[in-house]
């Protein structure tokens, strides 16, 4: 409300320098959480989906178009997947240090200007803080050349000025916390489907893995099946 009857030269007049270093503050963080909505907005994907596609392609060991459906994924997850899938030939153990690693290496871009902008949230209201105390301070100070002697307005005009500084910090620092819980709830909502597409991908592979080495052994299987259920029909013929 006192800020709606203040334009922008009486603010600056009447809160003094530390308006800038607000402004300044509000500046860098409107441009981090631009950046920030930019990057989780690009890093979207559904996780079923691709992770149902690099299996149907795993599977039939096609792992050139894996590669390439990994490669086309936005985000740290298809690049999480597609560190592993480059890698199949590796025993599972090997393939899920490398999947590690690449997730790692993704949590300093999934995390950056966050706590930029945390500390934004943090300094704002501090500075807003010595600006009312260095105002109150200048306040009492033209009281006491004034003999001590001084009107309701002056005094009313000296404590608005240095309160302006509080208000324009608190204005700053709630909406900049806002966003940075925001981005947090954000962040770990991605690490946790980069840490599900990395297992799945390493799953998927050593399920191929498996059926690769199991499958001479299914067929001589299903061979014997079918020797003995022709041994069992011979018999029963030789008996009729």
């Amino acid at each position: 409300m006192i800020l709606a009857l203040l334009d922008g030269s009486e603010l600056i007049e009447k809160g003094g320098p530390l308006i800038w270093v607000q402004l300044a503050l509000a500046f860098f963080g409107a441009i981090f959480i631009v950046e920030r909505l930019f990057y989780f907005h690009r890093a979207r994907i559904n996780v079923s989906s691709l992770l149902v596609g690099l299996g149907v392609h795993i599977k039939r060991r096609a792992f050139a178009e894996a590669l390439h459906e990994a490669a086309r994924a936005p985000g740290p997850v298809g690049r999480v997947a597609h560190a592993g899938i480059l890698r199949y030939y590796l025993d599972r153990r090997d393939l899920s240090e490398v999947v590690r690693e690449a997730g790692q290496l993704e949590v300093p871009r999934i995390e950056k200007n966050i706590r930029a902008i945390l500390a934004v949230a943090l300094i704002s209201p501090l500075v807003g803080m010595l600006g009312t105390m260095l105002g109150m301070i200048d306040a009492f100070q033209r009281v006491s050349e004034q003999g001590g002697v001084s009107g309701p307005n002056e005094l009313s005009a000296g404590v608005l000025s240095a309160l302006i500084t509080s208000v324009i910090g608190l204005t700053v620092a709630i909406p900049m916390y806002i966003f940075y819980l925001y981005f947090v709830g954000r962040s770990k909502r991605l690490v946790s489907r980069i840490e599900r597409a990395g297992i799945e991908t390493i799953n998927l592979i050593a399920d191929a893995r498996e059926e690769d080495e199991f499958a001479p052994f299914r067929g001589e299987t299903a061979e014997g099946r079918k020797r003995s259920a022709t041994n069992k029909k011979a018999k029963v013929s030789e008996t009729e």
